[in-house]
Parts: structure tokens; sequence; C-alpha cells
């Protein structure tokens, strides 16, 4: 038996304890005596939702796969859990083995949204790491950050060690080589640091120096480390059905997030929408084979007993197989009583073909994501979908048995009026107009239900939206005021229902997202007051963040009201992802012109991503 690192007292006064215990379903266990390096790869967030993440899952596999290596898992301890380590001081500990993370040789940390950048202090903090990377010693494990949000790694830059931009199946083992070359021969950290920065895609933060204008903007960003590199190119998989995917994936007691097989189909994107970071830094499109796909699925639904499959990309409607897929997944499982999932597909003709077959129609709603109320805002912002491509696939809904639709919105974005925003309300309409024209009453199962959200728009890294402004917080409630009073004045305004997020979420994150070097201590200091868990409504306290930006006299609204210049240094510009700086400005000019792109697959618009010599760029070009 293991010893648990919690105490039964503890466990038994914890919310969710298993959440801490282990030996899930394909847990992998090895002999610690024959084992050379030791990873913890951690999601700094609860349990649950680490559990659904697929990148952790792909490389815990296949960091497992290897003899050497032994690969575990840190999840943020919840609050309670929280206050009972530090007040008996239990240091924090990886769900495997259940030995203290500072015993280990990496911890590897992915960062998928902003607001878990507080949590990424307390798993340090509790694993009784220093915070700072210049703090840390012969001893302690190095702390590599990862994942979407380390595309602009400067806001975090002085608590890792080193950061891994891209994707990770190509160049951590040598990475990995690289420490243990340098733990045989007896070499230092810092030598270490140095052999990692020549490896490409790594980026150590301590080797660059920074220095500003007068006006705050950089005035220079270079390397001050001879190992160091100028540029850091993101790392890409190119060959997508040759590589690394868990084919035993983890099943947790608790009833995760996802709780489900996630089959990922393809990488990238081709739509080239403004204002996602996701669909430039992912590029170019890389497609898994269906043969692939096939055996991927049908060994993790055998080796996990799950009973639901779900397609994951970017936009599923743009997987060249999806028609042989979906068909091959209907006849093989769904009378095995598995369900199918088809997340970010666009609603024409043949997806709700697919729909149909593999949801129950009564209890499900579609999905559409317009991002703007008028045409003209979804020009600016390259939606590539017009309002008669919505109100065409709400008919065929409607006809085909669903009642109940859920639509998604941005407020804020560049170059909004009040039109814009009132559209929203007459888009909503529309749709409700819709049904009660064309489903005869004898027909209708109850009235229709349109659901409009809006999110806030954050300006993100390596997007033509990277120069653009942000709003004030009342700014941003006067929005959804305006909308929400319009939706008040429609025909079947009982029939639509609209939700908004907070917005002092949106402000905190919008300067996280695009924040330099000096935010790091901004992040720090709100630690220390208590923030962490910014991600939860329950948990979030804005006073504390506001409190920590005022003591260290850090003005929100240069990050966040500022119109970048052009030709501004911006945090990021050291980092290569292929889509040049170039390509977004002319894009950035383009939305200025409401002038609209069209996709890869249509016509090539020179973004850069040709260099990685693949996917969609070189499609049938061989």
């Amino acid at each position: 038996m293991r010893k648990l690192a919690l105490p039964e007292e503890v466990l038994l006064k914890i919310e969710k304890p298993a959440r801490y215990i282990g030996n899930e379903v394909n847990m992998v266990r090895k002999d610690l005596s024959e084992i050379e390096v030791r990873f913890a790869m951690c999601f700094p967030d609860v349990y649950e939702i680490g559990m659904s993440h697929l990148g952790i899952q792909i490389l815990y596999d296949m960091f497992n796969q290897r003899e050497d290596i032994y690969c575990e898992r840190i999840y943020s301890p919840w609050t309670d859990l929280d206050k009972i380590m530090r007040e008996q001081k239990i240091p924090l500990f990886a769900i495997e083995s259940q030995d203290p993370i500072k015993e280990f040789d990496f911890i590897g940390i992915t960062l998928q949204y902003e607001m878990c950048y507080t949590n990424v202090l307390q798993i340090l903090d509790l694993g009784q790491i220093p915070l700072h990377s210049c703090d840390r010693t012969e001893d302690d494990p190095i702390i590599i950050g990862g994942g979407p949000c380390s595309y602009n790694p400067e806001p975090l830059a002085e608590f890792f060690d080193l950061f891994y931009i891209g994707e990770g199946e190509t160049v951590y083992f040598d990475l990995i080589d690289a420490y243990k070359e340098n733990k045989k021969a007896g070499r230092s950290r810092i030598e270490f640091l140095e052999r990692a920065a020549e490896i490409p895609g790594i980026y150590v933060p301590q080797f660059y120096t920074v220095t500003y204008h007068e006006d705050g903007t950089i005035q220079r960003f270079f390397p001050h480390n001879p190992h160091a590199k100028e540029k850091i190119r993101k790392e890409v998989v190119m060959d997508m059905s040759h590589t690394y995917y868990p084919k035993k994936p983890l099943v947790p007691f608790i009833k995760a997030t996802q709780d489900r097989v996630v089959l990922e189909i393809q990488r990238g994107c081709i739509r080239g929408c403004r204002f996602c970071q996701a669909g430039e830094v992912y590029k170019p499109v890389r497609e898994r084979s269906l043969e692939f796909l096939k055996n991927a699925a049908y060994e993790m639904l055998k080796n996990t007993g799950q009973e639901e499959i779900s397609l994951s990309s970017l936009s599923s409607s743009d997987y060249s197989n999806l028609k042989e897929l979906v068909n091959f997944l209907i006849e093989e499982f769904q009378g095995k009583g598995v369900n199918i999932s088809l997340p970010s597909l666009r609603i024409d003709a043949f997806s709700l073909d697919v729909m149909s077959k593999v949801q129950d129609i009564k209890k499900s709603s579609l999905t559409f994501a317009p991002e703007a109320g008028s045409q003209r805002l979804r020009n600016v912002i390259n939606k590539g979908l017009t309002q008669e491509d919505i109100l065409n696939g709400a008919s065929k809904a409607f006809h085909g048995g669903w009642n109940k639709v859920k639509l998604y919105f941005m407020l804020g974005l560049p170059t909004e009026t009040k039109e814009d925003m009132e559209e929203i309300a007459v888009l909503s309409d529309n749709i409700a107009r819709v049904y009660y024209a064309e489903i005869p009453k004898e027909q209708r199962n109850g009235k229709v239900q349109i659901t409009a959200s809006t999110s806030f728009f954050v300006p993100k890294p390596f997007t033509p939206f990277q120069w653009a402004k942000m709003c004030q917080k009342e700014d941003y409630l006067e929005k959804a005021r305006i909308v929400n009073a319009k939706m008040k004045e429609m025909l079947n305004w009982k029939s639509l229902k609209y939700n908004w997020h907070e917005a002092d979420v949106t402000v905190l994150e919008g300067v996280l997202a695009r924040g330099d070097r000096k935010i790091s201590a901004v992040i720090e200091r709100a630690y220390q007051k208590g923030c962490f868990y910014d991600a939860w409504s329950e948990t979030f306290d804005n006073d504390k963040w506001m409190e920590a930006f005022d003591e260290l006299g850090i003005d929100i609204n240069f990050y966040n009201t500022r119109e970048r210049d052009l030709d501004e240094i911006l945090p990021w510009d050291f980092i290569d992802v292929g889509v040049t700086k170039e390509f977004l400005k002319r894009e950035w000019k383009r939305a200025l012109e409401e002038k609209t792109t069209p996709n890869c697959r249509i016509s090539c618009s020179g973004c850069g991503a040709k260099v990685f010599e693949g996917g969609v760029c070189f499609e049938n070009k061989n």
C-alpha cells in the first residue's frame, strides 16, 4: 500500500478527497529505484479541470513510455485543503507517488488561461520551492512553463526557469537528455539552463535584458548570455499521424469537467478570425489521418470504459474526412451505448444531419458563435459568417426538431458602435422570427428559446488585434446595458434570454495577456494578499488586485486602454510563431477598412506559416 501524503483526519475534513489520492484507472506506476528523471506535470487549477486537459494527457503518456522518466501529476489544492496544508506545513505532493514535489527534477506547468497565474505561485509556495527563479538552488526542481499563455511569458518571467514555446511532442526529450548529461558531468543548474537555451523552442527568461523608454514602452529586449537566442521559434508537430497520443487515458473516480474520451482530429484553423489567438499560434492546419483516429477511438474507448467520445479541434467542420469519421463512430460505437459529441461545428446541412443522428434533439441546444451582431462588425473581425448563413442554419435546425439555440457574442470589439451592439438583440429576434414563421403551431415543441451570451473582448498577442485598445470596466457594463435594453424591445422578447460576463475579470485578463515583466510584481503582490483561483467567481477578489496595482504604482490603463503604435516593441516580439508581424499589421489595417480575408483553403494570404513546410499550406501541391 502506498502511504498517502494527507493523513486520514485531513482527508475526512475536506471536500472531494478523491482529488488527492490518485490510483485512478490507467494511472502509471513505476519503481523509483529504476528512474533517472522525475517529472511532474502540473495544471494550476482544481483536479476536475486539470484532468480534462488533453495536452497533459498526451505528455503524461509520452514521458512514461520512456523507462528512465517517471511523469506524475500535480493540481492546485482547493481552498479548504490549501488552508490545512499551510497550517500543518504539509508540502505539496504529486498524485502518483504522493512524494513532495520539491524532490522532483522538473515541474512542467501548463498555462491555459491568464487567470491561473496566482495559482502558479500557490503551487510553488505550497511545494516549498522559491517563487523566483534567481533564488532557486541546485536542490530545487527546474520550473518549466508551456501552453497557450506562454506565447507571452513575460508577466511570469521571474517565476520560471524556462518556457517551452510550442507543441510538447518535439524537443522535450532533447531537454531531458541534456539534463541527464549535465547531471552526470556534475555541472551546475546554470550550466544546464545555458544548454537548454540552445535547444529550439526553449526560452530562459533570466538570460535576457529589457530596457524601457520614459513613457514605459520597451526600448530594447536582448539576450545577455551567449547561449541564448535572439528569436525563439515555436515548436510544431508536422506529422500528426505518426506521433504520440494517449491510448490509455486516465479515468478519474469523480466526475471531471469533461468526463469523456477526447479525439483530437486536427491542429490549427483555416478561418483567420482576427480576435482569435489559437487560430494564429497553432497554424498551419495539420490533420490526423482517418486510420490513426479510428484506431485511437477504438483503443481509448476499450481502455477506459467511457460512455462518450468528443471530437476536438478549433473548427471540426474543416476536417476533410469528417463525414467518414463520424459515420465510422456512429456505426461502430453508437449501438454500444457510446455518445458522440461534436463541438466546433458550423451549422450547415451536413452538420445538422450528423447532429440529429448523434444527439437527443429534445434535450440539446444548438450553438452558434456569430461573435458580432452586425455584418459590418463581423467583417471587421473576419468572422466569415453572414446573417443569411445564420438564419438558414437556424431554419434547418428548427425544421430538424431543435427549438433551443445558444448564441455567443463579444462586446468591446475594435470599431464597435451602439448600432453594432443593438444588432445582437435584432439578430436574436430574427432567429426567433424564423421559428414562428416557418414551424406550424401543431409541429412546435413549445416556445423557441434563444439565449444570447456576451463576453468582453480581450486583445491577445499574435493576433491582428494585439494593438487594439480595451474599454474600461464602466464602458463594458454600459455596453451590456445597451444590449439588454434592446432585447426588451424585441417582438419576441419572451423567447429571448441575455447573459453577460463580469467586467472586472476582463480588465485584469487584459493586463495579464499583454503585460510585460513589470506585471510579475503585481501577480506576486496579489498572491501575497490572498489571491488565487481568480478564474472562479466565488474566490476572485478584485479589490485586492486593485490594491496591488495601486501599491506598486502600475497603471492598468497603460496596458489596456492605450492603442499600441504599430512600430512599438511588444513584450512577445522575440517569439517567432511563423505568422509574421507584417501579416498581422496588414490584417489590422484590413480590419479598420472593414475588409475580409478568405480562409486558407480558398487562397493563401501569405501569413508566414508556410515556413513550417507542411499542413494546409502544402495541400494538393505535392
